[in-house]
């Protein structure tokens, strides 16, 4: 007897450039999955949903970590929700300062958090926690939920935040949606990239690009234009 020729769909897990292809078209395919659900948007929330990205290395109890919290705190005041990474240092500091600003428990202190080997507990003043195993989706999440974004000191990982969302609102992927950055690395940051990419020969950006970052000094600066934001969200 014959044997059945075996069906052309198959993959032998010996063919290695066939099974290659075909893990590449799977992933490919599911990415057109999340493309298109990301196209969802959400629908307007209860409150403004202010997200803080910052170090996690501040220690509380210091200058910085204190005037973090009051940040917090006075957004808190206007009934915002407090979006963070939900790790330590300044991430809990705005946890804490909505937190203590909230008695009654009418807003929320959240934290999206990302899986890290050195850094696993998430802060105690997270009240809704969020898990993700990747940058990529939490970055994502961050974008979905949030309606402002407050940058504060921080390392490569506050950077790449920054920059992400300052991407996505020069290309107006992201419209309406203030970035307030406070310290002076910030305004050194936009400072670099109009000499590198702005005052040269063939320029690599707009001048307009370099205004979608608002650079303040103070939290005092950053709470004046977050209340413009917040009036102009309600009157929507």
């Amino acid at each position: 007897m014959n044997e059945e020729s075996p069906c052309p769909d198959n993959v032998n897990l010996g063919d290695q450039a066939r099974t290659h292809q075909t893990i590449q078209e799977a992933v490919l395919g599911l990415w057109d999955v999340v493309n298109n659900l990301s196209s969802i948007q959400p629908p307007k929330s209860d409150r403004y949903r202010v997200t803080i990205f910052g170090s996690a290395r501040l220690k509380p109890d210091t200058p910085l970590y204190n005037g973090i919290k009051n940040l917090a705190s006075e957004l808190t005041k206007m009934k915002c929700d407090i979006i963070t990474g939900g790790g330590p240092g300044l991430m809990q500091a705005a946890n804490e300062g909505s937190v203590s600003a909230d008695p009654e428990d009418e807003t929320r202190s959240v934290g999206i958090r990302v899986h890290l080997d050195y850094e696993q507990t998430t802060n105690p003043f997270v009240e809704k926690v969020y898990h993700h195993r990747t940058f990529f989706s939490r970055l994502h999440h961050f974008v979905l939920v949030s309606d402002a974004f407050v940058i504060v000191p921080g390392g490569i990982g506050t950077t790449l935040e920054t920059l992400m969302i300052w991407q996505l609102l020069q290309v107006r992927q992201l419209q309406d949606k203030p970035l307030i950055a406070i310290g002076e690395m910030w305004s050194e940051l936009v400072a670099w990239a109009e000499k590198n990419m702005i005052d040269i020969e063939s320029p690599m950006a707009s001048p307009k690009d370099m205004k979608i970052l608002h650079c303040v000094d103070s939290c005092d600066e950053a709470i004046a234009l977050l209340k413009k934001a917040h009036e102009s969200w309600n009157s929507d």
